[in-house]
């Protein structure tokens, strides 16, 4: 891999799913995968295309059960090309004699090229070059242009171009037991006239209706001109298909553009998906405008977000910030669509929005605070639901779902597939009521970020409110200890949902949920504080917010539980310290990797319920969202004595029970330890590097990306490793390279400026503003404050920070 190539040699089938995950190209609305355009899902291919938002809704029959699923559609394939030589099968990398194969794919302009030389059963070679896009400038066009070279023969060549309905939704195999069947056909032609082949579909449950139209051209022919392919139409229902014969002449390039429109019925500004596509298609340009056009509006994209930190990890980088703008792009601020946590690149997960966006939400705020917005606005619309939700279950205010897909409801499985034991077991992790958390606190988050005060005062405010009203419903109050409790929930751990042999779910008083919820709280209060008084009159009125339930966010902010046990360590949640210790050694030499210990220890027949061990990071969270200093100080504000010491222990205690089965687990592992041990943050910084492109997971990023982990790989780079911080009206940085990183560049924005160019090496930082019309903004670096105007320079000199205490 080169810096913004990333290249693979030769065909491996074992490594295609991941290749195909990686080289998917996307702008927001709609992605596909990076299988070859010949392939259909056979278990080694899966030419997956996904339309951001397009739900569907299915019931299936798993384990005596009727499960109801919704999932992120597998759309119809728009990529179809097949070819063959007189006489032979169609040629493919599986069943052909593959001479030559490569793939690269451009992060920088978007642009996937695969090069295969082909030799069939009589001799004939024949080289294959295609390029692929889909249009960060014309969110509805995608575009394939394929150059054939007959190498030692002349004669015809059959190519067959098509849309491609029939597919299922079955990328992941432990789901294949689910039915997949979502696509129905409607309609499929061919009009010879403009050379318009179109296919609609619907979904089966969601009635969306997705319509695609493609246009075959042929360039770079003898005589240089260039027109629409004759062919003949081949329709059968869910397929639209033109076939044509192409004449080669050994040696002389010809090119063949397929370029397709792609709608829903979900869309805005068009009368019916069908009519948009075909019309459009009929109209789009070369394939070399397309590329043009999408190229520029890649080059305005990484303007915004390039972080630049010379050596290695610059690839991995690229290739993670590339990724994130497929999924999360300007044209997504446009849709009503979450974050699916495993990108637009993928069936894992089922497409569903999780808490994830909580690691993205950093990187978008730093460079697109309007699709930051657009996320937000998506949990706004789905207030509603929530509110029913934890009506339903008996509380106040709103309980947002672990799992969202269309409507908001709660998408979570209540019985899941363990692949290690081929058990279906109950699934309880609809109790992470945390995610609420999450959203509560991208509220604020983006409220710091971009001093928004519209969106505060029209949303924000009131989803806080009603957050905050949620968990002081959940909330008991013991008066013999004057405290608040939490209980039947799950933390951001996921392995522990219940006490051993507990005859009801969930645990009491996980350390992340409660501390959080304090805050949570307190910026429902500082929210209504920042309205001006008609506006908080009104809100109060509409909400019937008393000052007895403010009281009562007060009283809980100030009195929630923290439990602690051994030296002043914070427990993960009560009772955790009575767990029985795990043999770590014991489980890694019997197994090797055990980072889904949950699933090993239900093999055998045991529960990881009943040892201290952890997914992932959880009480730790609470540095990586609070910082250090953070966290002391919301201890101190519940009255618990808490120092710098017992932190270190801390963190000491979960370094040694933790099995990583989550790829977030190394991003908040790296971040807490930059400040305690620099090496081993850069060690786990290296592992969020890795995270998809080695798959570290084994196997997972073929079923989709890891966009939280991507997203947090670029986040220690722009805010932990700059010591960078945007709360409280300053823009701060404390810089605290590892060693590794001699310096790194980046450029963010900050309330209304656009264009803050930041320089950290260790002996100097350089914040470098934009020429605006904006006001000044007060900068401070390792505490030293200076206000900033537009065009202007600050250059401080420092002195390199001390090793790092060991934790």
């Amino acid at each position: 891999m080169e810096p913004s190539i990333l290249s693979y040699e030769g065909f491996d089938p074992a490594a295609e799913g991941l290749r195909e995950a990686l080289c998917t190209v996307g702008n927001g609305y709609v992605a596909t995968r990076g299988a070859a355009p010949e392939s259909t899902a056979d278990g080694v291919h899966y030419p997956g295309t996904y339309f951001a938002g397009c739900y569907d809704r299915l019931t299936s029959t798993v384990a005596g059960r009727e499960v109801e699923n919704e999932d992120l559609v597998n759309a119809p394939s728009w990529l179809p090309l097949r070819f063959r030589t007189p006489g032979q099968d169609w040629l493919s990398l599986d069943r052909s004699e593959v001479l030559e194969h490569r793939q690269d794919l451009d992060t920088r302009r978007g642009v996937l090229t695969r090069r295969t030389r082909f030799r069939d059963p009589v001799g004939r070679v024949l080289a294959v070059t295609q390029r692929r896009l889909v249009s960060m400038h014309d969110p509805h066009a995608a575009a394939l242009e394929t150059t054939f070279v007959a190498e030692n023969w002349s004669g015809p060549l059959d190519v067959r171009a098509s849309l491609d309905g029939r597919v299922t939704t079955s990328g992941v195999a432990r789901y294949r037991d689910l039915d997949g069947r979502h696509l129905v056909p409607v309609a499929q032609g061919y009009d010879p006239a403009d050379g318009v082949a179109w296919l609609q579909v619907r979904t089966a449950t969601s009635q969306v209706r997705i319509a695609q139209a493609a246009v075959l051209v042929l360039t770079g022919t003898r005589t240089g001109t260039e027109g629409p392919v004759p062919g003949t139409a081949e329709q059968t229902a869910g397929e639209s298909a033109v076939l044509t014969r192409l004449d080669l002449v050994r040696g002389v390039p010809v090119t063949v553009e397929k370029r397709v429109a792609l709608y829903t019925s979900q869309d805005r500004a068009i009368s019916e998906s069908l009519v948009a596509a075909r019309e459009h298609a009929a109209r789009l340009p070369s394939f070399g405008r397309l590329l043009a056009d999408h190229a520029a509006a890649w080059e305005r994209l990484w303007r915004a977000s390039a972080v630049v930190v010379p050596g290695q990890p610059q690839q991995a980088l690229d290739l993670y910030v590339f990724h994130l703008l497929q999924t999360l792009s300007e044209h997504t601020a446009q849709l009503d669509v979450g974050m699916p946590a495993r990108g637009l690149h993928g069936e894992a997960y089922r497409g569903h929005v999780f808490w994830d966006e909580l690691f993205v939400f950093p990187f978008l705020l730093l460079g697109f605070p309007r699709v930051a917005r657009s996320l937000l606005m998506y949990r706004w619309r789905r207030l509603p639901r929530a509110r029913r939700a934890a009506a339903d279950a008996g509380y106040r205010g709103a309980m947002y779902p672990w799992q969202s897909g269309s409507d908001g409801r709660d998408e979570t499985q209540r019985v899941h597939l363990n692949p290690v034991s081929g058990r279906w077991v109950d699934d309880h992790s609809h109790l992470q009521r945390h995610v609420g958390i999450a959203v509560a606190h991208d509220v604020w988050q983006y409220y710091q970020a971009t001093g928004d005060v519209a969106f505060l005062h029209g949303y924000g405010a009131e989803m806080l409110v009603e957050i905050a009203r949620f968990w002081c419903s959940l909330a008991t109050y013991d008066k013999a200890d004057d405290r608040y409790d939490l209980r039947g929930v799950m933390g951001p751990d996921e392995y522990h949902d219940a006490y051993p042999g507990a005859g009801r779910p969930g645990i009491d008083n996980n350390a992340y949920t409660n501390v959080m919820v304090t805050r949570v709280l307190r910026y429902a209060l500082d929210a209504l504080a920042l309205l001006p008084d008609d506006e908080r009159a009104a809100l109060r009125r509409r909400l019937a917010l008393g000052d007895d339930e403010t009281d009562l966010f007060e009283r809980v902010a100030r009195r929630m539980r923290v439990v602690f046990h051994g030296d002043g360590v914070i427990s993960q949640f009560e009772g955790y310290d009575r767990l029985a210790e795990l043999d770590w050694p014991a489980y890694r030499a019997r197994y090797g990797s055990i980072r889904r210990l949950d699933r090993v220890l239900e093999a055998e027949g045991d529960s990881v319920n009943r040892y201290r061990a952890s997914k992932q990071a959880d009480v730790l969270m609470l540095v990586f969202l609070l910082g250090e200093r953070g966290l002391l100080d919301a201890l101190a504000a519940l009255g618990y004595p808490f120092d710098a010491a017992a932190l270190d222990r801390t963190v000491r205690y979960y370094l040694a029970r933790t099995s990583h089965g989550s790829t977030l687990s190394a991003v908040v592992h790296a971040w807490v330890l930059a400040s305690r041990d620099p090496e081993a943050s850069w060690q786990f910084f290296r592992e969020v590097l890795d995270s998809d492109i080695a798959d570290v997971q084994g196997g997972t990023t073929a079923e989709g990306v890891h966009l939280g982990a991507m997203a947090g790989a670029v986040d220690l780079v722009q805010r932990c490793y700059p010591g960078l911080d945007l709360t409280g009206d300053v823009l701060r940085l404390a810089p605290r390279l590892p060693a590794e990183i001699g310096e790194l560049r980046f450029r963010l924005r900050y309330r209304d400026h656009w264009g803050i160019d930041v320089r950290c090496a260790h002996d100097r930082v350089r914040i470098g503003l934009a020429a605006s019309r904006q006001p000044p903004i007060t900068v401070a670096v390792d505490g030293v404050e200076r206000t900033l105007a537009p065009g202007e320079t600050w250059e401080p000199a420092r002195q390199p920070l001390r090793a790092g205490r060991r934790a």
